[in-house]
């Protein structure tokens, strides 16, 4: 085969597996965007139903216990059926949920429809970083996991900027009215911003129809022809297909002694305790999960308006900003995505958790110079600037790491066999650890002000620092089989 052609198929190779790994990242998107569109109803929805803050909370975070149990009967059923047909499943179960969220009559029935449309979203959330590290050549697997973050960031922005757009055209209210109950042909805009959900649903549910199943679930049902076929699309000239393909049997071979215990996260080798009977790679990857929501990200893009109105923004400007944040965390992804292949994964959540213990040092340092709780936070002059800045450096800092790095090694850290369920395991604790960051903020807020909750982000953030240095090893560059030996 002659230079030009070889250099023509590893061009071709790498165009399909990023086009894999873009379409399975969608569902990243949709995580992204169901999470923050939230963001811009709260008030609205508060106003319209007539709850307290505390049920707010509440029915905002609802989504995330979907999210939960999404997540964790995502993995079983993707090692089940298939990653593509759960993935299909996913789709139509948010597509379905979001319809109905936008006619909700209630507080009860918003939420029974928001979590069910967090179902959707915690399939989302298992099968992409699963599939997207089972397709990827291992030189390139640390930027297409990145890919997961990034659509995230996207979908977080998209959603924002819509509630923005939808905020801005809708009908003018009365003084002290939210915004977002002003009507758009006769439709209350926040409902609009709950509607607009189903389009990125069906793009996703589209898009997972033309996609092929992962290689190594082809080979763990006994479709060897059909997975060699896959990796080779992906994979290029410069890697010997078969000896992949091999490697791939002969882990899937090696790992049906875990299966035949009945609960494949369980310890079971010679010589080895798991605490509460889990294998340690799995509390690893829960431990990873639960951090990166424990720093209170999250809070940013919930509850943003809130925060910035606090600094002294009026409620329209308020939603510009927490725009303008989004966009900062899209742009950040970036460099994730340029320096994971490179300097690694280790030296990147390192370089997060120390940035961001700084940043919520600072901003709950500011906030001690606030007056008022609740909705009513204030916080001016060079304050109220150093919390916006260390506010949006939190973001960069988390964006350019933690965000993108620990979806890259969820994806590849556990071995072929429980990949898909220690993943939905992780995820599940990851939704549950948002749940309660989401629900507790709020109280936190009107009880002590913005400070307390800072803070109690700050100490995860260095607690998290401490975690990486001792107990993840790095990753790159290695091949999935190579997981289980590592």
């Amino acid at each position: 085969m002659s230079d030009t052609t070889t250099s023509a198929a590893a061009s071709a190779a790498n165009k399909k597996a990023i086009g894999l790994a873009v379409s399975a990242a969608v569902g990243g998107f949709l995580f992204g965007f169901d999470s923050s569109v939230i963001n811009g109803a709260v008030a609205a929805v508060e106003n319209k139903f007539n709850i307290s803050a505390a049920t707010t909370g509440f029915v905002v975070a609802i989504a995330l216990l979907g999210c939960a149990l999404g997540a964790w009967a995502g993995g079983r059923w993707a090692d089940k059926w298939g990653r593509i047909k759960v993935m299909v499943s996913g789709a139509i179960i948010f597509f379905v949920s979001s319809l109905l969220s936008a006619f909700a009559w209630n507080a009860v029935s918003l939420g029974v429809f928001r979590f069910l449309a967090g179902i959707g979203i915690g399939i989302a959330s298992v099968i992409a970083p699963a599939y997207i590290a089972e397709i990827a050549p291992a030189r390139m697997r640390g930027r297409l996991g990145s890919l997961q973050q990034l659509a995230i960031t996207v979908g977080i922005f998209a959603a924002l900027l819509s509630d923005q757009l939808f905020a801005h055209n809708a009908g003018a209210v009365g003084e002290g009215v939210p915004i977002a109950a002003g009507e758009i042909l006769g439709w209350p805009a926040w409902r609009w911003m709950f509607l607009v959900c189903i389009i990125p649903a069906a793009v996703y549910g589209i898009l997972a129809l033309r996609m092929p199943e992962s290689p190594r679930f082809l080979v763990a049902n006994g479709k060897s022809a059909e997975a060699k076929s896959v990796l080779a699309s992906v994979l290029g000239p410069d890697e010997d297909v078969d000896q992949r393909l091999a490697d791939i049997e002969n882990t899937i071979e090696s790992d049906k002694a875990l299966a035949a215990e009945g609960n494949v996260l369980k310890e079971t080798r010679p010589g080895k305790k798991g605490f509460l009977g889990l294998r340690k790679i799995v509390w690893i990857g829960i431990a990873l999960s639960v951090f990166q929501q424990f720093v209170g990200i999250n809070v940013i893009f919930y509850y943003s308006t809130i925060l910035w109105k606090a600094v002294g923004f009026g409620e329209a400007q308020a939603f510009t900003v927490s725009t303008l944040t989004s966009i900062t965390n899209v742009v950040v992804t970036f460099i994730a995505i340029a320096l994971v292949d490179k300097i690694g994964r280790k030296p990147l959540l390192l370089i997060g958790s120390a940035g961001m213990a700084v940043t919520l040092g600072m901003m709950a340092l500011a906030f001690t110079h606030s007056t008022g709780t609740g909705d009513n936070i204030t916080l001016g002059g060079a304050w109220g600037v150093t919390a916006l800045i260390c506010a949006n450096l939190f973001v960069v800092f988390f964006g350019a790491t933690w965000g993108p790095v620990v979806w890259v090694l969820l994806g590849e850290m556990f071995p072929n066999r429980i990949r898909a369920a220690a993943i939905g395991l992780a995820a599940a604790f990851q939704w549950v650890a948002n749940f309660l960051i989401t629900v507790t903020f709020p109280p936190m807020l009107s009880a002590w002000g913005a400070s307390v909750p800072n803070l109690l982000y700050a100490i995860f953030a260095a607690l998290s620092f401490v975690f990486v240095l001792f107990m993840v090893r790095e990753t790159k560059g290695k091949q999935l089989e190579e997981m289980e030996e590592h």
